[in-house]
């Protein structure tokens, strides 16, 4: 993790704030000791989207209500079609 004297972070704030926007984290010092860190802010709606598409071609989205088809053996069945 990178750190950086506050004095350091006024003068380069934006560049800073870039690379905090890319996904690094900065600890901001003053005299030598650590008194914050800076990080992108978490958004779960965001990591989620990431996730599902990270998920894209390898998994299988099937309905889950008929999932064999009509011309399957098991749709000739009507076992319990007088209690629906």
């Amino acid at each position: 993790m990178t750190q950086v004297s506050v004095s350091h972070l006024r003068q380069h704030l934006p560049s800073y704030l870039k690379r905090v926007q890319a996904g690094e984290a900065i600890q901001i010092t003053s005299r030598g000791r650590v008194i914050a860190r800076l990080e992108a802010e978490h958004d779960p709606a965001l990591e989620a989207r990431r996730w599902l598409e990270s998920l894209k071609g390898r998994v299988a989205l099937v309905d889950v209500a008929s999932p064999l088809g009509a011309d399957s053996a098991d749709a000739a069945w009507s076992g319990d079609a007088d209690h629906l």
